[in-house]
């Protein structure tokens, strides 16, 4: 094609074609970027707000609408009496459930919101809970969402003791997640409960951990 041969008006249509073609190549690649790092942030949280959106565009706002949201509030490091009163309260509770697994699991919930509430996290209903703790706590959110549902069975008198014990383990992933000390590296010793060697005991979770 000779471009000295069209007129001002082809040059025109040409460049606009360019310019359209090559827009569309950078909106393509930051939306992947975008893609990505939104699903290597959120992972299962990710899968589960598209199958909840009905398509990728609509969760993708609705996670970054998450990210902002929680960039609002004034989330604070454990201070060491804290995170010393929690670890004690978690060691009673997981100690009550050898006796008493559906009282020890409603306690465990109740605990979890109260740490979450020290945090800076704000107090509620669940569904949002779990949407502001998966900004920084991607992972265990899935850990949460599976406790707070055998709590919820339990309190229709639906489940069962194996069904309490993997609730002790899933909210003792999301306790170990909030109360690890990113801030700081005071370590607090944790004392075994006494029932730490039975073996109706909850195990230790077995979980990845965020880098």
């Amino acid at each position: 094609m000779d471009i000295h041969a069209l007129t001002p008006t082809q040059i025109a249509i040409i460049v606009a074609v360019i310019v359209v073609v090559i827009g569309a190549i950078v909106v393509a690649f930051l939306q992947k970027r975008r893609t990505g790092k939104l699903r290597e942030h959120f992972g299962a949280e990710y899968d589960r707000a598209v199958a909840e959106g009905g398509n990728k565009r609509i969760a993708e706002s609705r996670l970054e609408e998450r990210t902002e949201r929680v960039k609002k509030f004034h989330i604070r490091a454990l201070t060491v009496e804290d995170r010393t009163r929690f670890t004690e309260s978690w060691d009673r509770v997981q100690a009550r459930f050898v006796d008493a697994p559906a009282g020890a699991v409603a306690e465990a919930d109740q605990l979890i919101g109260d740490l979450m509430a020290t945090c800076g996290y704000p107090v509620g209903d669940f569904e949002q809970r779990a949407a502001d703790i998966s900004v920084d706590h991607p992972i265990v959110t899935q850990n949460y969402r599976s406790a707070h549902e055998i709590a919820v069975r339990q309190a229709k008198g639906q489940a069962s003791t194996e069904d309490l014990r993997r609730a002790m383990i899933h909210y003792r992933a999301l306790f170990d997640d909030l109360v690890s000390e990113r801030h700081d590296t005071t370590v607090v010793e944790r004392k075994p409960a006494a029932a730490a060697d039975r073996a109706d005991y909850p195990p230790e979770p077995v979980r990845m951990r965020r880098g």
